[in-house]
């Protein structure tokens, strides 16, 4: 890493790292040509230019906003005298995806993420870029991008939505999920239920408890690839404009200083990342997007670090969907840079980690306030909701590979109970709606793999159902595919190896004896080997739900869950 000091000491420096190929030459008059007509002029192509990697779109509420954002941040690198380009990518909403043949796109659309940037960035030859996401597969997506070019970024999010209101009580999309299971009891009428999805998301923003969405933000800015304040910043306060063109300046300033993702995206970097997930209760979607972003940066991550760091961070954060409260409520006492200045005090955060603001974290840190003293959303270290983190790697013959699952807001330790087993959410789904799951039941969901599924669908629809209908802590949930950063109970997703590859999930059947000891970090069932041998016989791999287009492609190219499912 290089840098220079001063503004006048940088004027000589071209920061054209890239752009060169298309700004420079005889031979490149017609790429030249091209740019004059989206409004490039001759001072322009002596300027570093800019990607704005936007994710907007009116698909959800998560994304809505967010052409708004962009068109700051390209103001801002143009302020910083770059030449800024806004281009588009996707995103699909994973709470509208939910629950149907939908979700199997949504684990994908994080490789199309990063795919498309990489492909927009290299082709055009651009030299930073701000990349700005959503939902929840934006954020890894982008920041996968972002580690594969390793050209200067930052990472701008979109920001959480409000809390939706009902009689005075803040409610979410969860709440939403919830009442299905609610309303199939008869807790709650038709007309409650249809209250409850009028009022459920208000406007703009990401679903707003520790759900993926917030969790990756909160990792991304701990890793030091966003700005400070940028995760708990909601969707709609003004500061969110405000980042976002402090982060299009900021570009052009790591062009100037020479750091590289891959300065900040560091092993130490990655450790941050996950001590600020265990200690605000994040989602097990972490454990995914983490590996996956550091395979894009060549950064040797695995369970083990996972379950090194849990043991050594307490569960301080009492925000849903376990605990009481959302990211807004975190944003108004302080926000994430007042969680990490007391966990920089224990000594359980890299203080000399270096960060997209050409500081290091402890430096970044000491201009903002410590949380507001009153508040109860953060406990200190005395109160801690549990002495350790609550996002757990399991291990047995079950999951040789392992799996994952988060139990804050769960008492239960230990569960052993007959197997009712399922290839599909949606057959899981019937029998519990018709009352066939009873309580010390194992739901298996199988077949939902990175390759079996396809995608790892979430399992939200079906986990909020077992909620609303009382049963929380009295059945148990495992699956080789997800379960969203809004499910909470007894849920273990991340089987691996999966059932499509013949993981020993594919073998299971109904009434088999299946033991959860959290206190052991184990999952087992109840057969020996001699028994899995002779059913590993019988069995033969299904062929693969799609023969065809994006999701076949996936199927073919996707890594295991603890490899991070990726396609690289």
């Amino acid at each position: 890493m290089s840098c220079c000091h001063g503004k006048d000491q940088c004027e000589h420096k071209d920061l054209r790292i890239h752009s060169k190929d298309i700004s420079e030459g005889i031979n490149r008059t017609p790429n030249r040509a091209m740019l004059r007509a989206v409004g490039f002029q001759d001072e322009d192509f002596k300027k570093p230019m800019i990607g704005i990697a936007s994710t907007w779109s009116e698909v959800t509420p998560c994304n809505i906003h967010i052409d708004q954002i962009a068109l700051r941040a390209k103001e801002g690198a143009r302020e910083a005298g770059g030449a800024p380009m806004i281009f588009n990518t996707i995103t699909v909403a994973d709470g509208i995806a939910m629950g149907h043949e939908g979700m199997r796109y949504s684990l994908p659309s994080r490789e199309v993420i990063a795919d498309s940037i990489e492909t927009v960035v290299g082709a055009e030859r651009l030299d930073g870029l701000v990349a700005i996401g959503g939902c929840d597969k934006n954020m890894p997506g982008c920041m996968i991008g972002i580690g594969r070019l390793n050209i200067p970024a930052v990472f701008v999010y979109g920001g959480t939505i409000q809390p939706g209101k009902l009689d005075g009580q803040d409610i979410d999309i969860v709440s939403a999920f919830e009442a299905v299971g609610q309303f199939n009891k008869g807790e709650i009428d038709e007309k409650r239920l249809h209250e409850i999805e009028c009022r459920a998301c208000p406007g703009a923003g990401s679903c707003g408890g520790m759900y993926t969405a917030n969790t990756m933000a909160s990792a991304i800015e701990a890793m030091g690839m966003s700005l400070p304040l940028n995760a708990s910043t909601s969707a709609i306060d003004n500061k969110k404009s405000e980042e976002a063109n402090r982060a299009g300046k900021q570009v052009v300033k790591l062009l100037e200083m020479g750091i590289y993702p891959r300065d900040i995206m560091t092993k130490k970097a990655f450790e941050n990342a996950i001590t600020v997930v265990m200690a605000l209760g994040g989602s097990t979607n972490a454990f995914l997007h983490l590996l996956g972003m550091a395979h894009s940066v060549d950064v040797d991550l695995s369970y083990d670090d996972f379950e090194r760091i849990r043991k050594q961070v307490p569960h301080l954060a009492d925000l849903k969907p376990s605990g009481k409260y959302v990211m807004q409520d975190l944003s108004n006492v302080g926000g994430l840079p007042g969680v990490m200045k007391i966990l920089l005090r224990k000594g359980l955060l890299h203080g000399d980690c270096l960060t997209v603001t050409g500081k290091t974290v402890e430096e970044n840190l000491n201009d903002f306030p410590d949380l507001d003293v009153h508040q109860e959303i953060i406990r200190d270290f005395d109160h801690p909701l549990k002495p350790e983190g609550p996002l757990y790697v399991l291990k047995g013959n079950l999951a040789p590979d392992g799996a994952v699952c988060k139990m804050s807001g769960v008492p239960v330790k230990t569960m052993t109970g007959p197997a009712k087993v399922f290839d599909s959410e949606e057959d899981a789904t019937k029998a519990l709606m018709e009352n066939s799951i009873v309580e010390n039941d194992v739901i298996v969901i199988r077949y939902q793999g990175p390759k079996g599924g396809p995608g790892m669908p979430e399992m939200l629809s079906i986990s909020a159902i077992v909620i609303g209908k009382g049963l929380g802590g009295k059945v148990a949930m495992l699956t080789d595919g997800r379960y969203s950063g809004g499910s909470h109970g007894l849920v273990i997703g991340h089987i691996a190896p999966e059932a499509q590859v013949g993981g020993p999930i594919a073998l299971i059947q109904n009434y088999d004896m299946i033991t959860i000891d959290i206190t052991t970090n184990s999952i087992y069932v109840d057969l020996t080997e001699e028994e899995f041998e002779n059913r590993r016989k019988l069995w033969s791999e299904p062929p693969y739900r799609y023969q065809r287009g994006v999701l076949n492609k996936y199927i073919r190219l996707v890594t295991s869950a603890d490899r991070g499912a990726v396609t690289d």
